[in-house]
């Protein structure tokens, strides 16, 4: 039986970080990939579950700017399977008018995989009811840097003027500046760090951290954290309801 949920605070951007594959498919004897298969597909009942309770974003930490030292057949596997997903996925979201995002240098990804991504973009880039952003060779260190450069450049360029940089600049450079304020990041598996994820969207964000492994992170878990989250007093530096 599936948890009650009653949202009362405002919720229009949810940030996975996806973890514990690996740790779910060694708990079974399995290979790691099976870890990420399993991963991927948990990923349709999670944005099944945003689009019921109306959380107009989520974002998916899927592959970091770290990952590329993991052993290269783990690579191959999970960059297949991320193929296959967004192939299917497509039709999702057409049906949900939901605009795919994705976030991070692409360019090293493979060929076959940048024109799949590329046509997800393309095809869905007038949709505006949902948004699906996808975070591949993502870290926000690298995103931080690409700003800063792209903002410089607009100084140069005359196109800026260095006294008018505030925050709302260095949000427009960034990949997610099309996407609502990130309200809430869960990291399953335990973990309790931020990974080079979001370091800029964060800064206001509820975080928690759940001990499920990602592909174990049913609808009822995800309830679960949005009940928590409920909870929450969120004072953005204020004092508000103390």
């Amino acid at each position: 039986m599936s948890e009650a949920l009653n949202l009362t605070k405002p919720l229009n951007h949810v940030a996975f970080i996806m973890d514990g594959n690996g740790r779910w498919a060694n708990k079974r004897g399995l290979p790691r990939t099976a870890g990420h298969k399993a991963g991927v597909e948990r990923i349709y009942e999670i944005a099944d579950a945003c689009k019921e309770f109306n959380i107009k974003a989520m974002s998916l930490y899927a592959f970091s700017t770290e990952n590329w030292n993991r052993p290269q057949d783990e690579i191959d596997f999970l960059f297949s399977y991320i193929d296959i997903f967004f192939k299917r996925y497509i039709k999702t979201a057409h049906k949900d008018q939901t605009r795919i995002i994705i976030s991070g240098d692409t360019t090293r990804l493979p060929v076959k995989v940048q024109k799949t991504l590329n046509k997800a973009i393309e095809e869905t880039k007038d949709y505006n009811k949902f948004y699906f952003n996808v975070c591949l060779n993502y870290g926000s260190y690298a995103e931080l840097v690409k700003a800063t450069k792209e903002i410089a450049t607009e100084v140069l360029e005359n196109k800026l003027d260095i006294n008018d940089i505030n925050s709302e600049t260095i949000n427009n450079h960034l990949y997610t500046k099309d996407l609502p304020p990130v309200d809430l990041l869960i990291r399953t598996s335990g973990e309790e760090r931020l990974s080079n994820f979001m370091l800029f969207q964060l800064a206001y964000s509820e975080f928690i951290f759940t001990d499920t492994y990602w592909p174990d992170f049913s609808k009822d878990e995800f309830i679960k954290c949005l009940n928590i989250y409920n909870n929450r007093n969120r004072r953005y530096g204020g004092l508000k309801n103390e």
